[in-house]
């Protein structure tokens, strides 16, 4: 009996996955808004009432594939934050994790950036509050840092904030510069300068971060 049960719960996990594949297939040419439920349930060839058996709707569809694209992130990101040592190194690692999610799953990417701002409620808030828990984790560990000895939290916050928008903005570029062909042409940077830009724009911030408590502390 029991071999039997877990016999139905992989097939009912498989179907969907399906669905979710399937929609990201569908959704490179279309928004989340427009999405047909019959399309997508024949594009996987099973009954459209099969769909219901694993979401309540198209917005719960793609609320998990947002928890699919940014959930694995967090260990990643955390990792690299709970390194010690050379600035340089974390830099250049943050900025290559970007670039390798990116080239890994640029649909789920494509995905992120489109309903980001897109018409469904549900899949803009599960965005933003992804966004927020990456925020809430990369301050707790800037505090931890020697260097944010006075920080106040507002200001850890506001710090992890500029990192994560950073982050958005770096995933976006390599995915115009992927779509480009990879090298730069007249309309925009190849992926090349895009890594060269983006660590950049993080020591940057790096260098602001050593002066912002000393501004603080006579504001």
């Amino acid at each position: 009996m029991s071999h039997t049960v877990g016999i139905r719960r992989a097939q009912k996990l498989k179907t969907r996955q399906a669905l979710l594949d399937a929609a990201l297939r569908l959704l490179e040419h279309q928004s989340l808004s427009s999405l047909g439920l019959r399309e997508l349930t024949r594009a996987v060839g099973v009954a459209p009432t099969a769909f219901y058996r694993h979401f309540a709707d198209v917005a719960e569809l793609g609320v998990a594939l947002v928890e699919e694209t940014l959930g694995s992130l967090h260990g990643l990101i955390g990792a690299i934050l709970a390194e010690t040592g050379d600035a340089e190194v974390r830099i250049a690692r943050t900025v290559d994790l970007i670039a390798r999610h990116v080239q890994e799953q640029p649909a789920h990417f494509r995905f992120i950036a489109r309903e980001r701002h897109g018409g469904v409620g549900p899949v803009r808030a599960a965005i933003a509050a992804q966004l927020d828990a990456f925020t809430e984790e990369v301050a707790a560990a800037l505090g931890r840092e020697p260097v944010s000895a006075g920080w106040s939290e507002e200001d850890l916050r506001m710090l992890a904030g500029v990192y994560v928008e950073h982050m958005v903005m770096t995933a976006s570029a390599f995915l115009a510069a992927q779509e480009a062909g990879g090298s730069g042409t007249p309309e925009g940077p190849g992926e090349e300068q895009v890594a060269r830009t983006a660590r950049d724009r993080l020591r940057l911030v790096s260098l602001g971060r050593l002066h912002w408590a000393e501004r603080a502390t006579g504001r």
